[in-house]
């Protein structure tokens, strides 16, 4: 399938819940057929720059669209196709 998502991302501290929305991002994207790369990152000044004051952080096409400890693949999928018009 031909993406208009360039890029996803999972800005984190490396805890379980991180791992956990960086893992059910990937499972969603495929289960989208989205072929972009779903990158994780622990650094700490993107998290900042993005300017949510809490983690984990999805970001789609460097804007932050969901953050906090959250583990609906549902709702992922949504935010993923949302962006994929």
């Amino acid at each position: 399938m031909n993406s208009n998502i360039k890029s996803i991302l999972v800005l984190g501290s490396g805890c379980p819940s991180c791992k956990k929305l960086h893992g059910l991002t990937m499972e969603a994207a495929k289960e989208l057929k989205i072929t972009t790369e779903v990158e994780y990152s622990s650094d700490i000044q993107k998290l900042i720059d993005t300017g949510m004051m809490s983690s984990p952080v999805l970001v789609i096409n460097d804007k932050p669209v969901l953050a906090g400890n959250f583990h609906d693949i549902e709702k992922i999928k949504e935010l993923l196709s949302a962006h994929n018009i």
